[in-house]
């Protein structure tokens, strides 16, 4: 079973390994496997599951199969740009977003919501923030939250509207946790993309997958997991790095969860490992933004 963290200082509790929800939300991926991975999450001890209102059928199969168990698990979905009928990026747009998620996941409210990827030049408005406010007040969302990287989430983090982010902490991907996420900062911290899209899967550079960046940022760095294989090497690193309490690996597999559950449970790298990793780092990599 996985060991729990506080989120921040948001009053939830989180595993320190989550359920990226949006494979789950394919439509080739069966109901059947779908309903698999995500009781299988819950018996294995994962209590953060992550989905947004752009992951296909995520949300409904997260309502569908989980709604007899709500108790056992952190809600977090995102949203608040696109929905029929309404602006992007409107108060129109998030409020209907938000009544959205609920219906269908069948909550009476959400844990934690996220603004997903929302430019900053948006944020500088406020009426998002005074809407999920308000979303707060009347009980519908439990933790509003940014989910982004870059200079949208470090002016998000900096106005103080926020009590969560989601955003891309990996070996190869190092600008927001060094910039923006650290202890002390009161935040509920999720780390995306935790094993970098598996790059090490490609003999060759992946031309237009996403894993391209990572891949190529990789081969510069010239890291060595040693004995460990590469995704446990790079998913101990995201779990453990300052300031995240929940790193969210995305599978429509039962036993590539309980592969991650298990990395998860090995506990940090080793302290000659991170001093590689922060030497590769300072040698190519400190002036990489963020993958976005």
């Amino acid at each position: 079973m996985l060991s729990n963290r506080k989120f921040g200082d948001t009053g939830l509790t989180v595993s320190i390994l989550g359920l990226g929800a949006g494979q789950i939300g394919m439509s080739d991926v069966p109901e059947s496997v779908a309903s698999d991975v995500l009781n299988g999450a819950l018996d294995l001890g994962v209590t953060l599951i992550d989905t947004a209102a752009s992951y296909g059928l995520s949300e409904e199969r997260i309502g569908r199969h989980l709604s007899h168990r709500r108790d056992e698990f952190v809600l977090s979905t995102k949203g608040g740009q696109a929905i029929h009928g309404y602006p992007d990026w409107s108060v129109g747009s998030l409020s209907a977003s938000i009544e959205q998620s609920l219906r269908r996941t069948r909550s009476e409210r959400i844990d934690i919501y996220l603004l997903h990827s929302c430019p900053v030049e948006v944020l500088r408005r406020g009426d998002l923030q005074d809407t999920l406010d308000q979303a707060v007040a009347a009980g519908k969302i439990r933790i509003a939250g940014y989910s982004g990287d870059n200079e949208h989430l470090a002016f998000a983090v900096d106005s103080g509207r926020f009590a969560a982010i989601e955003t891309s902490i990996n070996i190869a991907d190092q600008w927001n946790l060094r910039h923006v996420v650290g202890p002390g900062t009161g935040l509920g911290v999720i780390a995306k993309r935790p094993i970098a899209n598996a790059p090490w899967r490609f003999a060759e550079r992946p031309s237009g997958n996403y894993a391209e960046l990572y891949w190529q940022r990789l081969r510069e760095l010239q890291l060595d997991p040693r004995d460990l294989d590469w995704a446990e090497f790079a998913l101990r690193f995201s779990a453990y790095a300052p300031g995240v309490h929940s790193a969210i690996v995305g599978t429509a597999k039962l036993a590539n969860l309980r592969r991650n559950v298990e990395a998860a449970n090995h506990g940090p790298l080793p302290k000659a490992m991170l001093s590689d990793i922060e030497q590769a780092w300072q040698r190519v990599g400190s002036d990489w933004a963020s993958s976005t």
